[in-house]
């Protein structure tokens, strides 16, 4: 059961239903035996509150009866004392976890293989009820809480308690399916109605399992077992373990609602208690076995049967003694039915001699492929080197060398073989006169296909079922235009111009590389009709202006070239000359102007840093001695000055 606080009210009640439990279960048997157990998920985050109080007390403040939060725990072991049953379950209290779904899985695992700890009897009827109002976390969710260790479906209760619930992930469901089958045990799954649907398509996937609507406090919990174990009672399913290679088997139920499973297992359904049903059971070995075994059991029931499996591949042939039979030609004995040749012949009869060859080139022979395919494709016998074809399904023969051929596999149209309108040849359809298509399907007709000239697709494409199957590049629905061809403005410009002006590349073998594909005319003005203008520079550094129409087939071509080409005046001879002077006169200035300009700024820098000495440096006012100054002054002595 589960013990998350969701299912507070639930547990209420299911306490008081233990003798209402016991009565139903022995209106059914007399031996019956109940045990209880509880789960909530695992104790980590993110599934649990990890703090120290809250794992301790994992439900709402207010609620006092909440025991701490736990994984899965055993809580009683299978008993036939209802007071047992009532005390265990009256003692548990509800728990707490963080998300929505539960560990269910978890729990269910260790409940089918803890077979002694929860105390399953080797002859009864096992059954595992699961009461749950929530979804159920599985194989990869573990992930979530650093959990990478596989479950590995073994039993880990210790003091009643699921010990690696922290340290493995969850169980998948093919592994839970396994065990709950290997273990013989039938899961009823007592769930309320928001997830009954999630809990249905769990029950598809694990065999003899059923789903019951559980009412949101649980008081339906005893009827529902009671409806859910005459469901599962009332089915009785037969089936198998491996099988040894090459070997089959059948169930045919004899009962009165008998359900088709294609075989593999047998069903009969809605079987009512004190009826007998029986099933014959068919097996078919494909090859010769020796000594294989394998079990069949119905699912829910422990008693197998074993069946060993033994083929007689040895002929016991009383053969004549004669060892050069009239049957066999006289070149061989016979054993066992078959011809068995002398030295030197082979073949069903020993009709074949084979002189310097032996048997084996001889059938290589009758082998594709450089003799690596299928002797005579399987579907014929090698005789002397030659295939000898069979009959076909339908009464017609393989041929061919290989027997490769049949004549009842080509393609249909309306379900008809060549559509009714041809014979098949090897796979392909030959079609009657007036038809023609892969099946024959199509009337021979080119009114489609026709073009405003009347042409067949512009002859370049085939008409097939009345439609263009154009070639490559070339677009339906008459293969006019072609999008991915090179322009042709580029590829019959030469021939345009040694056809047109007698010049270019093609000028000495004009006629023999341009006249097949290209047709021209030369003209003084283009007129209105419509075609690709082109406008080229020929060999000769001239601009010609032609035009393309492109005619019936692929490369054949109408030019419409226009007389007169546009050609670049030649250069003056003199303008050239005057130039180049110019330049290198202008050239010779500027360098001079520069070598100029280079000089005086050298100048400059030398005479500021004199300027920038001068000012440091300081002269004395002293005069010299020795110097005499060029001036003399001379006074009149008789001048007054009037």
């Amino acid at each position: 059961m589960d013990l998350s606080y969701s299912m507070k009210d639930d547990l209420e009640n299911v306490k008081g239903l233990g003798k209402q439990l016991f009565e139903a279960l022995k209106s059914i048997t007399e031996s019956a035996r109940i045990g209880f157990g509880a789960f909530v998920d695992k104790t980590v985050l993110p599934y649990t509150n990890t703090n120290k109080e809250k794992l301790q007390n994992p439900c709402d403040d207010n609620f006092q009866q909440c025991q701490a939060a736990f994984g899965y725990r055993h809580v009683l072991t299978m008993t036939p004392n209802e007071k047992d049953f009532e005390q265990k379950v009256t003692a548990q209290s509800i728990s707490g976890n963080l998300d929505t779904p539960e560990g269910s899985l978890d729990a269910m695992m260790q409940a089918a293989v803890c077979g002694d700890k929860i105390g399953w009897r080797n002859s009864s009827t096992r059954l595992i009820v699961l009461a749950t109002d929530a979804g159920f976390h599985m194989a990869g969710d573990g992930k979530l809480a650093g959990i990478l260790e596989p479950n590995d479906e073994q039993c880990h209760i210790d003091n009643n308690l699921y010990t690696k619930s922290s340290e493995m992930d969850y169980p998948s469901v093919g592994q839970l399916a396994v065990q709950l089958e290997k273990n013989n045990i039938q899961p009823i799954f007592a769930v309320t109605e928001n997830v009954a649907a999630v809990y249905k398509k769990l029950s598809k996937m694990i065999p003899k399992s059923e789903v019951g609507i559980l009412s949101s406090d649980s008081k339906n919990v005893v009827q529902l077992i009671e409806n859910a174990y005459s469901r599962l009672s009332s089915k009785v399913t037969i089936t198998h373990d491996t099988l040894p290679e090459d070997v089959s088997v059948v169930y045919t139920p004899i009962c009165d609602h008998p359900l088709s499973t294609g075989g593999s297992e047998g069903v009969c359904d809605s079987v009512l208690v004190g009826k007998e049903i029986s099933f014959d059971v068919t097996v078919t070995a494909h090859s010769c076995v020796e000594n294989k075994s394998f079990t069949i059991r119905p699912l829910g029931i422990k008693e197998t049967l074993t069946v060993t499996l033994s083929t007689n591949c040895m002929c016991q042939c009383n053969d004549s003694t004669n060892k050069n039979h009239f049957l066999c030609t006289d070149k061989g004995g016979i054993s066992c039915g078959i011809c068995k040749c002398n030295e030197g012949f082979v073949g069903q009869f020993c009709e074949c001699a084979i002189g310097d060859k032996d048997e084996r080139t001889l059938r290589e022979s009758c082998k594709r492929q450089n003799g690596t395919g299928t002797e005579c494709e399987g579907r014929g016998d090698c005789v002397c080197g030659r295939c000898q074809c069979h009959t076909t399904e339908g009464g017609l023969s393989y041929h061919g060398a290989y027997c490769e051929c049949d004549d009842e596999h080509c393609e249909k149209f309306q379900n008809k073989l060549c559509g009714g309108n041809g014979r098949c040849n090897c796979g392909k359809c030959i079609c009657d006169q007036g038809y023609e298509g892969s099946a024959c399907q199509c009337k021979v007709s080119d009114e489609s296909c026709r073009t405003p000239n009347n042409s067949v697709c512009y002859g370049r494409g085939a008409c097939k079922c009345n439609r263009c199957e154009c070639k490559a590049g070339y677009q339906r629905p008459h293969c006019q235009t072609c999008l991915g061809c090179p322009d042709p403005c580029q590829t019959k410009l030469n021939c345009v111009e040694c056809l047109g002006f007698d010049s270019g590349p093609f000028k000495k073998n004009c006629d023999a590389a341009c006249s097949a594909s290209l047709h021209h005319v030369v003209v003084d003005q283009f007129s209105n009709l419509p075609s690709k203008q082109c406008t080229q520079k020929d060999s000769e550094g001239c601009w010609i202006n032609f035009r393309l129409e492109q005619l019936v087939g692929e490369d054949n071509y109408m030019a419409t070239i226009l007389k007169q080409r546009d050609c670049p005046e030649p250069p003056s001879i003199a303008a050239i000359i005057g130039g180049s002077i110019a330049s290198v006169a202008l050239i010779g200035i500027l360098l001079l102007m520069l070598v100029k300009l280079l000089l005086y700024m050298k100048d400059l820098k030398e005479f500021r840093k004199f300027e920038n000495e001068k000012k440091k440096s300081k002269w004395a006012d002293g005069e010299n001695p020795l110097f005499k100054n060029a001036t003399t002054t001379v006074a009149n002595p008789t001048f007054t000055g009037e």
